[in-house]
């Protein structure tokens, strides 16, 4: 499966653009077993057939339902089962629990996913671009993207909890075993107020929004991801047995779960091992190093004399980059070598900024108001995309977010200079 799509969906008629996402998701579970399907590897993490069927009920009833005439719902029990976090359309199945459950089968799932499909491309069609029906199709379309993220980390979890380390695909692009990083660098960015959040003509979430202006002092940002090798060399220097570098809530988290390196990685004969979507492979170490919670990230850059930077500092970094990178289209799946003022793709960069509202955020109401406005509590930011990220999915504004002790995301750690000012 190597991934061609357009670098902007807006670029295509509606309908195609919702074709072509829909259909993703179905190639990313071609290479699976009907058993893959159900397991519930965790509690966070939803068995894959859900995922699949929850996308096809976003669509069911947030756009055809209010917005087709004489559309019948595929089962109307499904509102429970179906149901991730919207409270305004009732109770629902607890997360913890979808592992549970082996009804709907997998083949029912994707009948529903057609039916929907066939109604939505019939409502598309029909509504001649309707700017409401437009613009719940768009949120549903990038919704779908994202939970095509939790695909692929779904699997990963999976095959990388099972003791024969499955191997998802075989045919992966790899990285050059003799690929090096470059120096670790730093830009340089001037004490200023700035402008931040989204104010195109594009899609964006409604917590990218509105731009507002932020002041920031002298800072530097690193060029490049922190490397494998480098998060090793922490390690080794007992980084993991050492309260110093750690926040308080993240020594707990590290003690309680045992945490000793990333997750994936695996000591065999002395050697480091790392799962990935390809196996079992070798520690590459000049990889960017994947899969660690803020808390071990905000833990490395104590231990290397340096900090994480604020999301407003990343943005600024990023505004005139290009959106290109190791991202979904390179079909690595994988973190690649590290390189040199690249802020897109590999993994997403954990900064110290609270998922919080920006200045001016209206909480609307309806579907758009429960989709990020209820998050908005607990969990930090993280910015520029990774390895599973489709290009037509990430701008320099998009806010991702998460409770900071996760770490089954494809996580990793960029670097900001400790140092205020520069001469």
């Amino acid at each position: 499966m190597v991934v061609t799509h357009p670098n902007s969906l807006a670029a295509l008629p509606l309908a195609t653009a919702y074709q072509t996402v829909r259909q993703l998701s179905e190639q990313i579970c071609q290479p699976l077993e009907i058993e893959d399907y159900v397991v519930q590897s965790m509690p966070g993490a939803s068995p894959l057939k859900w995922h699949l069927a929850h996308t096809a009920w976003f669509f069911e009833t947030f756009v055809l339902i209010p917005h087709l005439k004489g559309y019948s719902v595929f089962n109307p029990q499904y509102d429970y089962l179906l149901n991730s976090y919207y409270e305004s359309m009732g109770e629902r199945v607890l997360a913890s629990q979808r592992g549970t459950l082996s009804r709907p089968t997998v083949a029912e799932v994707y009948r529903y996913r057609a039916y929907v499909d066939e109604a939505m491309v019939a409502l598309i069609n029909h509504s001649q671009g309707e700017p409401t029906v437009a613009s719940l199709v768009t949120l549903g379309i990038h919704h779908e993207q994202q939970h095509q993220e939790f695909l692929f980390t779904n699997i990963k979890h999976i095959f990388g909890n099972n003791p024969l380390r499955p191997i998802y695909r075989s045919d992966l692009v790899p990285s050059n075993p003799t690929a090096t990083a470059p120096s670790l660098d730093w830009t340089d960015y001037s004490a200023n107020l700035y402008s931040i959040g989204y104010d195109g003509d594009g899609f964006a979430f409604d917590n990218e929004q509105p731009r507002h202006q932020t002041y920031l002092h002298d800072y530097r940002l690193a060029n490049r991801l922190v490397t494998n090798g480098e998060y090793l060399e922490f390690i080794q220097a007992g980084g993991y047995q050492n309260p110093e570098y750690w926040l308080s809530e993240g020594w707990a988290a590290a003690r309680s779960q045992n945490w000793q390196a990333p997750l994936y990685w695996e000591q065999i004969d002395g050697d480091w091992w790392v799962m990935t979507l390809g196996g079992m492979g070798r520690l590459h170490l000049h990889e960017p190093v994947c899969h660690v919670s803020c808390y071990e990230a905000d833990a490395y850059a104590r231990w290397a004399g340096q900090r994480l930077p604020t999301e407003a500092e990343w943005e600024i970094a990023a505004t005139d980059m290009p959106v290109t990178g190791n991202l979904l289209e390179t079909d690595r799946l994988q973190p690649a070598p590290a390189s040199d003022r690249q802020l897109f793709g590999d993994v997403w960069e954990w900064t110290t900024s609270t998922h919080q509202p920006y200045p001016g955020y209206r909480l609307e109401a309806g579907i758009v108001g429960e989709y990020n406005g209820k998050l908005m509590c607990n969990r930090l930011v993280l910015r520029g995309g990774s390895c599973v990220t489709p290009t037509n999915h990430i701008r320099p504004t998009y806010r991702n977010f998460y409770p900071p002790d996760t770490r089954w995301q494809f996580t990793g750690i960029r670097l900001a200079d400790m140092g205020a000012s520069f001469g």
